[in-house]
């Protein structure tokens, strides 16, 4: 009878085995499968992006000879990695230099969200494209992957106000703030010092900054600054032909889907966003003060981001 027990118990054992070997090999090929899921889900995605870019750039007569230095100057150039990021304001740009910053120390990287918000803005931690000469310029856009993120453009427009017109320093106080509420608030009397003027509650409405932009005199004075100026003015996407284009709407996955193609998923975290998304109610509620004609003014100056980056019409705001 013991000698039965223990040929059953062996057997159970034996068994047991097999069935964890088993599950773990289902496992393993379910990772497998989930893992190859992903990477051709986010390569459908990214051949949708970029087909959509030449669709709508087949008509373009211009070639990259025909851009000036202060066109490239978005361009950030890593030389170690062979990376070119065309950085948008108000697109995660913070945490994409962050994490280009920390990418250029030694291994292992440190964590890129250590890097103080106004550090990484300024201009002498980076390379530029137009830092080199011609014949260099055209050897890194051949070799090196390029990047960029987009956004939809009337959510941008939102963002940037949030950031320069409420939360503005001296720069954006003296060069637009006050500049608005002159032209738009008819605000006479108004002090040259930004804390002063926060102070005292000054600040543009929404719809003075959208009749700012609406403006013809103001691209007549300059060109747009760069936190509202068109994203394909910034990163020229129908003369560069890039690699990836990433969206903010799905930041975190785009990002992820990056370092995978750079391989240095394993090498570093790209920092989680912690901007409030704005929802389509939001933006919606954010419009309502801006009257119709002037936002389907406001679409035509920024159709081609749309058009270019796959973002649908705003119907809801547009037509009647």
């Amino acid at each position: 009878m013991c000698r039965v027990s223990s040929y059953i118990a062996v057997h159970l054992s034996i068994a047991c085995c097999i069935a964890d070997s088993l599950q773990n090999s289902f496992s393993f090929l379910n990772e497998i499968f989930i893992s190859a899921f992903a990477a051709l889900r986010s390569t459908k995605k990214q051949d949708l992006r970029k087909d959509l870019l030449r669709k709508y750039c087949a008509g373009v007569n211009q070639s990259l000879d025909d851009l000036k230095d202060t066109d490239l100057k978005n361009f950030i150039v890593d030389d170690k990695h062979g990376i070119i990021y065309c950085y948008i304001p108000k697109v995660a740009c913070t945490n994409w230099k962050r994490t280009l910053i920390a990418l250029n120390y030694s291994e292992p990287y440190p964590d890129p969200t250590s890097f103080e918000h106004n550090w990484v803005h300024d201009s002498e931690r980076f390379q530029y494209l137009n830092d080199f000469p011609k014949a260099e310029r055209e050897a890194k856009l051949k070799h090196y992957t390029k990047f960029l993120f987009v956004r939809d453009p009337f959510v941008r427009l939102i963002s940037a106000y949030r950031d320069k017109m409420l939360n503005y320093n001296q720069y954006f106080y003296e060069g637009y703030v006050r500049l608005i509420l002159l032209l738009y608030k008819k605000q006479t009397k108004m002090t040259y010092n930004h804390k002063v003027a926060k102070k005292e509650g000054l600040q543009p409405s929404f719809y003075e900054f959208i009749q700012y932009i609406l403006d013809p005199r103001t691209e007549k004075k300059e060109p747009f600054e760069p936190h509202w100026r068109q994203m394909y003015r910034l990163c020229h996407p129908c003369l560069i032909e890039y690699d990836f284009v990433g969206h903010q709407e799905s930041l975190q996955e785009d990002a992820q889907e990056l370092l995978k193609m750079l391989k240095l998923e394993d090498d570093i975290k790209f920092p989680p966003s912690y901007e409030n998304m704005t929802s389509g109610n939001s933006v919606m509620d954010w419009y309502q003060s801006v009257p119709l004609e002037d936002r389907r003014k406001l679409y035509r100056i920024y159709e081609e981001d749309f058009l270019l980056f796959g973002y649908r019409r705003p119907t809801e705001l547009l037509d009647d």
